[in-house]
């Protein structure tokens, strides 16, 4: 179960779901799980194993089947099944409830709504919706970026130039999606989705300027509310003593709440544009998605001409 919680009101707002009878706690009560259950089998008697804290969603074929109950068997089918506190009952395919459905509800103080929306299309909006909300998240110290398309998290040092690379970045036509906390959620196994607090949305801090909002001073299309994380841009001061990867061969990644991320280390000094470095790592990294990889093929071709 998530330790964070949506409003149910929220979700019926945001997914245009209407409500026919509405329970006394309809405005405080919170959803706390981002699985969704098809009733059938509780429906039909079953609760081996059913969890009320579930969104309960009714489909055609649910329906079909107390279409061919009798009426008190429907009545003895829902008492049984609204004597859970269940957040409530989505009749989807815009079906109106049955009478017993009804008469169950104002017995045990239930909500009952309905969608026009197909049954699965409407379950795939609801999870994917739940899935935001509820998901497992962090805040980690840095900025994100979209850079043509790829969100790039740049992390560093404080003073390592984070926030000017970022304004270069946006200069270059590129979008801010956070700069200092960076809202981290794990949207999948594969999929982690960034934006800033939004307290701090949209403002950088920029040493010897100060506080600046991104959307006020280069417009709407400088911004953006998120972005996925395909890249980590790690920014440190040159170490002479350090060996630094000039071929790129190997990729290296950081873990995030179980995500693996492609992580590139950066070193700075001055006289380096990385703006535009960090703007090709991203075409790089893209390019390597795509199985695309320059260091593999030179080093292929090399190996090529010296067995010849």
């Amino acid at each position: 179960m998530s330790q964070y919680s949506v409003p149910l009101k929220k979700i019926v707002e945001e997914l245009g779901i209407t409500v026919l009878r509405k329970s006394s706690d309809f405005d405080t009560r919170v959803i706390t799980s981002a699985n969704v259950d098809r009733p059938a089998l509780q429906l039909a008697g079953v609760y081996n194993y059913f969890d009320p804290a579930r969104l309960q969603v009714i489909g055609r074929v649910e329906s079909t089947f107390l279409e061919s109950l009798t009426e008190d068997q429907r009545r003895k089918s829902f008492n049984k099944f609204m004597s859970y506190d269940i957040h409530g009952i989505i009749i989807c395919h815009d079906c109106q409830p049955f009478p017993e459905c009804l008469e169950m509800a104002e017995k045990y103080d239930r909500n009952v709504m309905i969608v026009e929306d197909d049954t699965a299309a409407f379950m795939a909006d609801l999870i994917d919706t739940l899935t935001e909300y509820l998901a497992p998240r962090v805040t980690i110290h840095g900025v994100l970026v979209e850079i043509f398309g790829e969100g790039v998290l740049i992390k560093g040092d404080s003073g390592a130039g984070k926030s000017e690379t970022a304004l270069a970045l946006i200069s270059q036509g590129h979008r801010l999606v956070a700069d200092d906390a960076v809202e981290i959620k794990r949207l999948s196994k594969k999929r982690l989705q960034g934006n800033a607090p939004e307290l701090i949305r949209y403002y950088m801090e920029l040493r010897g300027i100060g506080i600046i909002n991104a959307r006020d001073v280069y417009g709407a299309r400088a911004v953006k509310p998120s972005a996925n994380i395909d890249l980590i841009i790690n920014l440190e001061y040159w170490d002479e003593t350090k060996f630094y990867d000039r071929l790129g061969l190997d990729t290296e990644y950081e873990d995030i709440m179980g995500v693996k991320v492609p992580c590139l280390t950066i070193p700075v000094r001055p006289g380096r544009n990385l703006g535009i470095i960090i703007e090709l790592a991203t075409m790089n990294n893209r390019m390597k998605k795509m199985g695309q990889n320059a260091a593999q093929n030179l080093e292929d071709e090399m190996s090529r001409l010296a067995g010849m």
